[in-house]
């Protein structure tokens, strides 16, 4: 690195301002930066099995605080991608331990939409079906956080993209965005921030 750029950690070390947040999978085959072909700094990153968005995870809740509030990003992408391990499990009846418990809300989304994917033939297509479905879930667990929702309040962006990355092409596919002037369903709204 310091033969092609002698000041390559130097700037690195400098103050970090990613306009991104990315919430992926853990799976080791999505790497945020490869994936998007950016230099390190450029994304701010948090990883769990199958890129699930629940407000009972304070890992994940504190790194959204911290991208929204402290860092300011402007995007937040909740990246899910086809062959996901954990959306097949979350298909299945198979006992995996605590996985289990953490797929449980995919299971949740298959069971809502389970007309649409059961009516798919070919068992790849309904669980790529499914990673999209997971991923549109995501997005909509994020616009639900009263974090989201005071950053919008504040005028402040960001706005939420949900993307499917193919394994098999190295395609991004952008499944929905969800801005900050989106109205969502007022059972969600916080009307005290």
């Amino acid at each position: 690195m310091l033969r092609n750029d002698p000041n390559y950690f130097k700037k690195l070390s400098d103050i970090q301002r990613p306009d991104f947040l990315w919430i992926g999978c853990s799976d080791s085959r999505v790497p945020a930066n490869e994936v998007t072909n950016t230099p390190p700094g450029e994304i701010f990153v948090h990883r769990n099995v199958a890129n699930i968005v629940v407000q009972t995870d304070l890992n994940l809740m504190s790194v959204l605080q911290y991208a929204v509030e402290v860092l300011e990003v402007k995007h937040v992408i909740v990246c899910g991608h086809y062959g996901c391990g954990g959306v097949l499990a979350a298909m299945g009846q198979h006992h995996l331990g605590i996985i289990n418990q953490w797929i449980s809300s995919i299971k949740d989304v298959y069971r809502l939409h389970r007309a649409e994917i059961d009516a798919i033939a070919d068992y790849e297509e309904r669980s790529n079906r499914l990673v999209e479905l997971n991923v549109q879930e995501q997005v909509n667990n994020l616009a639900k956080t009263a974090i989201i929702q005071k950053a919008w309040k504040k005028g402040n962006k960001p706005e939420i993209h949900g993307w499917a990355y193919g394994l098999k092409d190295g395609h991004i596919h952008t499944l929905c965005s969800v801005r900050p002037d989106t109205p969502i369903d007022p059972l969600y709204q916080f009307d005290n921030l």
